[in-house]
This record gives structure tokens, sequence and C-alpha cells, in this order.
């Protein structure tokens, strides 16, 4: 299965609350970390709503 590589690229400071919970709920605490979470459409989702404070890119690497 495809994967995506999320990086937090902007800090949380001064984001709203449901900002920060999202990036939570992605694994996302702290600024350059990445993550390689699976391709679906939830992540997606979760994406679309940080998609100024994160970069994403595809990653054909089987999901752990």
């Amino acid at each position: 299965m495809k994967t995506l590589k999320i990086t937090l690229v902007k800090s949380l400071i001064g984001r709203p609350e449901k900002h920060r919970k999202i990036l939570k709920g992605m694994g996302l605490t702290r600024l350059n970390k990445t993550v390689e979470l699976r391709d679906l459409p939830e992540i997606r989702g979760m994406i679309a709503k940080v998609n100024h404070m994160v970069r994403a890119e595809e990653s054909a690497n089987e999901a752990k």
C-alpha cells in the first residue's frame, strides 16, 4: 500500500486548537518531524486542513 511522508514545516505556536489536535493525531509534535502514514482518505483530509503547515509527498514504500 502507498504511504505518505508528512513533515511539519511551520510551528504550532499561535495556531487554533483544532489544528494542534489534527497534527497531534498524525503524530507531528515537533518542527521538522517526519512521519509516514498510509495513504487513506482520512489522512488526506487531515492534510488538507493543515496544508499550510505541512509538506506531504507520496512514497511507494510498504506501510509498516
